[in-house]
């Protein structure tokens, strides 16, 4: 009544949290008693390319396997240029009166800080953009992977503020000459997609796990484990250096955020829940849609998810995607003189190589919390157990 409002805009959000607040706001602006009057409250898409839920497959349910989402997904998607911003804003009407304040600091907000973030807005985003596909995108299929390179795009952060529209995104990026690289990002723009998607037809996933049979999984609560994971103190170099990345800034490369999900769900028997919800914490492209389809991917129990048989070894991951020790080496600079043959395995060192390394295992640097072997093969048999329980054929 106070400002003349007679309709509210907003872009829809996926999260069932988000459904639930949009549902509140509107039949409040329907019943307002102050202004006798309804208000229209008008939703509109944004956040994904298409609407989540709109796509059906040939059953007519939601998409559980991901390439017929994708495919399906083309097929739909005409991939229009984004209009662009307009030129100028309408004036206010000559009866409302500019309120006008200046934006808040940090210090006023109680907050510090911290430098080793990514910086925000939509200029950065915008060169953030266009620097990965002017110098990465061709190199993207090959490079995305590498832990020791920079070879990502940085714009989750962007598509999850919104500071950078996934169709501008989509568009800049289809735009340009075919190429491996192009192909890969488009495919994982359309993973995002899949999981808001699903998140959208399946919004119980927040609480429990897509595969039933996972229901009730034995996971242990091992504080002491916890602790090491979450800090940074396993042993195993490339798992060490993913939890501090996310300590410091807010960020992890998808490559160890899914090597230290394996570890934690598979060699830690914890469940991927807490993991799920240390990252959404700290994560400054902490989405709800993208970190549980992540999460309960790597525990083997998600939509499309990789068996739960496969678990990664992090001394062979990380001597693969980073093969001269250059990731372990910024985040655990405990190791930086240990030689590039024990970067990812420092307990294999002789003595004589640690003492000139200046590495004391168990003071400098943790002895491994677990045996890689040993875990892998205790993850293995309780799976296959609860999961015979369940009735579950082996090896599904």
């Amino acid at each position: 009544r106070r400002f003349a409002v007679d309709r509210v805009v907003a872009h829809r959000w996926t999260e069932p949290f988000a459904r639930e607040r949009d549902r509140r706001v509107a039949a409040s602006l329907s019943t307002n008693l102050s202004t006798h009057c309804a208000v229209p409250f008008d939703l509109f898409e944004g956040e994904t390319l298409l609407p989540p839920g709109s796509l059906r497959s040939g059953s007519g349910g939601p998409y559980a396997v991901f390439t017929p989402f994708a495919r399906a997904h083309r097929a739909e998607y005409s991939g229009t240029a984004p209009l662009p911003a307009p030129s100028r804003l309408p004036p206010l009407p000559s009866d409302i009166e500019p309120n006008e304040t200046s934006l808040p600091s940090l210090a006023e907000l109680g907050l510090n800080e911290n430098p080793a973030l990514q910086r925000g807005g939509e200029k950065r985003a915008r060169e953030r953009l266009s620097r990965f596909v002017d110098e990465r995108l061709a190199s993207y299929a090959d490079e995305r992977d590498r832990l020791d390179h920079d070879g990502t795009s940085r714009l989750s952060a962007d598509l999850k503020f919104g500071t950078l529209s996934v169709r501008t995104v989509w568009h800049r990026v289809a735009s340009q000459p075919p190429s491996a690289g192009r192909a890969k990002f488009l495919d994982e723009l359309l993973w995002r997609e899949f999981a808001h998607s699903t998140l959208w037809d399946r919004p119980e996933l927040l609480e429990r796990p897509f595969r039933a049979a996972f229901e009730g999984f034995p996971w242990r609560d091992d504080e002491v484990a916890w602790r090491a994971w979450s800090e940074g103190r396993t042993g195993y170099p490339v798992v060490d250096a993913a939890a501090r990345q996310l300590l410091a800034e807010g960020f992890v490369h998808n490559r160890a955020r899914m090597i230290a999900a394996s570890f934690l769900t598979k060699h830690l028997l914890i469940h991927y829940r807490r993991g799920e919800a240390h990252y959404l914490e700290f994560l400054t492209d902490g989405d709800w849609a993208q970190n549980d389809m992540g999460w309960q991917w790597s525990a083997g129990c998600g939509v499309d998810a990789q068996p739960y048989f496969r678990v990664f070894h992090p001394v062979t991951q990380g001597q693969k995607f980073d093969p001269e020790g250059v990731y372990v080496r910024r985040w655990v600079p405990e190791l930086t003189r240990l030689p590039t043959r024990y970067i990812h395995a420092p307990w294999t060192a002789p003595a004589a190589v640690l003492e000139g390394a200046g590495v004391r295992l168990g003071h400098d640097y943790p002895e491994p919390i677990v045996d890689h072997a040993e875990a892998r093969a205790e993850f293995l048999a309780t799976a296959a157990r609860h999961l015979r329980g369940q009735g579950v054929p082996e090896q599904d």
